[in-house]
């Protein structure tokens, strides 16, 4: 089947079209420059055959998620979102040169690059659940390469919500990185469903395929979709790759969803926990802190809600659920702090009770707002005081090597132990001692505090230990 010809570039006032970048299914992308500020810049734009009123607020609604989440170092950056003249509307992204779609499968990606990638990843995956925000489309051609090498993960939602609406299972759904619920139980998405798709697409990174594609044999989408369903995930095949890394990826693709990694964090923090096995250096797992959470807290389209349920399947909608979906989305604004526009038709602005009722709105949302950062402080406060502190730290000396060992006070599964010596931090672990070699004379001094989702606790009191070795 050959691919078809990429739309006609949109005429867009400011921008200056230099290239065809990709098509997709329902978009193409396109590489302008924009005239003020002077920079190259990615332009997704819907097809016209695919565009309806029905669509454009959904477009509107995936932009303002997008541009809510962006801020976020390891998630692509949103300019502007808007409607071109012809009635298509289009998304106005940062431009990335490359990305791993194609890359994992022509080379060999070094092992120390693909841990880093996945913990930074998952970081931007973290971010999003906990804004209520559900990717469902994590993949390695989601992952793209800035310019300055920093992989960010694209498309939250997009592909998602227009493969749903069709009713088709060619858009919208990625089976080699779809977790077995998703793919055979009609379960449009939840947390453990996107560490099934994280582990999978880490272990596509390093294997070269996709977890249940086998080489030299059918793999047909339905062929694939069985393998899922009724086998286990085989090994990455890499001499390179640790039998721990295999069992982190091992159990995020476990069949049973309660047998994976909680969310998104404690897969990332289980590659670090790698990372500090091979001795390489610790990639930061960044998430999204209570105060901005709390200060930025809106209505989000229900078709990316996280809710107590798993989310409804995106193959089967109903006329009554889509006119639902079409009300809500019209009443999402765009956030003009991350520099999203609206897509939709303005209301009347004649009307003196409207511009009355708006302005209590206004005055209410910035009482809620500030309330809201309050709010955000004190849970903060509070979160970071029920961290439990390490309080007996020793220090021994044992020819040139002291060991410093404390007891567990405390932790949880997913938190771990910061260590600091002598004003250096090492990267995080689960072990209750560390070691540092000294020399007669040295006076070193430790402190250690525990992290948890993200934050780290109250360091304990500082142990100095003197050495003499003569």
């Amino acid at each position: 089947m050959s691919r078809r010809l990429p739309s006609t570039p949109p005429n867009l006032p400011g921008f200056a079209f230099v290239r065809v970048l990709g098509s997709g299914g329902f978009a193409d992308v396109f590489l302008y420059e924009e005239n003020m500020p002077r920079r190259l810049v990615a332009v997704k734009v819907l097809l016209a055959e695919v565009v309806n009123d029905e669509l454009r607020q959904m477009f509107q609604a995936e932009a303002n998620v997008m541009a809510r989440l962006s801020s976020h170092p390891a998630i692509l950056t949103v300019y502007q979102a808007g409607v071109a003249a012809d009635g298509r509307p289009y998304l106005v992204m940062e431009f990335c040169p490359s990305g791993l779609g194609q890359r994992y499968r022509t080379a060999q990606i070094p092992l120390a690059e693909v841990l880093s990638t996945g913990v930074r990843i998952a970081s931007a995956v973290e971010t999003a659940h906990r804004n209520h925000v559900l990717h469902r489309d994590i993949k390695p051609s989601n992952i793209l390469t800035t310019a300055y090498g920093h992989p960010v993960l694209s498309d939250f939602g997009i592909a998602a919500t227009i493969g749903g609406v069709e009713s088709t299972d060619a858009i919208g759904m990625s089976i080699p990185w779809s977790a077995p619920e998703v793919l055979h139980d009609d379960v449009g998405g939840t947390v453990r469903s996107e560490v099934w798709s994280l582990g999978a697409t880490v272990y596509s990174l390093l294997a070269g395929r996709s977890p249940f594609e086998e080489p030299g044999k059918d793999n047909t989408p339905a062929q694939v979709m069985t393998r899922i369903r009724r086998t286990g995930v085989r090994p990455t095949g890499r001499p390179d790759v640790p039998a721990s890394l295999e069992d982190v990826l091992a159990r995020a693709m476990s069949k049973h969803p309660e047998d994976r990694q909680a969310g998104a964090a404690e897969f990332g923090r289980d590659l670090q926990a790698v990372e500090e096995e091979l001795g390489l250096p610790q990639t930061q797992l960044e998430v999204v802190t209570e105060e901005w959470e709390m200060a930025v807290m809106t209505d989000v389209d229900e078709r990316t809600l996280l809710v107590a349920g798993p989310v409804a399947p995106r193959r089967t909608i109903t006329r009554r659920r889509r006119q639902h979906d079409a009300l809500a989305a019209t009443t999402l604004r765009a956030d003009s702090r991350a520099g999203a526009t609206s897509l939709g038709t303005e209301a009347d602005e004649g009307s003196a009770r409207r511009s009355t009722r708006r302005a209590w709105t206004i005055a209410a949302a910035s009482v809620l707002a500030v309330a809201a950062i309050i709010t955000g402080i004190v849970v903060l406060t509070t979160a970071t005081a029920a961290i439990p502190v390490v309080t007996d730290v020793r220090g021994e000396v044992d020819g040139e090597t002291v060991t410093f060992t404390w007891q567990d006070p405390g932790l949880r599964s997913d938190d771990a132990y910061l260590v600091e010596i002598d004003g250096a931090t090492r990267p995080a672990q689960r072990d209750t001692r560390a070691q540092v070699a000294a020399a007669d004379g040295d006076h070193v001094c430790v402190s250690v505090s525990v992290a948890r989702d993200g934050r780290s606790g109250r360091p304990s009191e500082p142990r100095c230990v003197d050495v003499e070795t003569r």
